[in-house]
């Protein structure tokens, strides 16, 4: 059985829009490239043709692949998410006990995770250990790199 994946509304609607992409402009753009690779004459001895194949073959991987996660995706209703204990589609405030360095997390599904951008997977250290907390509780996290990290919970909302 293919695991779940678990989704918000805007990470449902960018994996559609990735698939839709993907069959369309870029199967499209592939296509062309082998029409044009077959142009240059003999596919035995064609390594442009080959090139073409592999990224075609790649390519509906891809979307078989985007597909299933599509097709097992969990989304979160945002308007039902608790706010008295963190919960995936939460965002959650934290406060770094030793830098008293704020932050702010949405918790997302693995698929959805975006560190750069503030988005933390269910999965990671961080986001499963927030998990099933309250506001006012301080967890500790384990980091992969240095001393374990104190984060107080300010603030849990939709």
């Amino acid at each position: 059985m293919a695991r779940e994946t678990v989704l918000t509304p805007e990470g449902l609607e960018e994996l559609k829009s990735r698939i839709e992409h993907l069959r369309g402009t870029r199967r499209r753009e592939v296509a062309q490239r082998i029409k044009e690779a077959r142009e240059f004459g003999d596919i035995a001895e064609n390594s442009e043709y080959d090139d073409a194949k592999n990224e075609q073959a790649m390519l509906e991987k891809q979307i078989a692949d985007l597909e299933e996660r599509l097709r097992n995706a969990r989304v979160i209703d945002e308007r039902s998410v608790d706010t008295d204990v963190v919960s995936v589609g939460a965002t959650v405030h934290v406060k770094d006990q030793k830098t008293e360095k704020s932050t702010k997390f949405k918790i997302v599904g693995s698929a959805e995770a975006d560190p750069s951008g503030n988005k933390l997977s269910n999965e990671s250290p961080v986001g499963k250990a927030l998990l099933g907390h309250r506001r006012g509780e301080t967890v500790t996290v384990a980091v992969p790199r240095g001393p374990a990290r104190k984060l107080k919970i300010t603030k849990i909302e939709r």
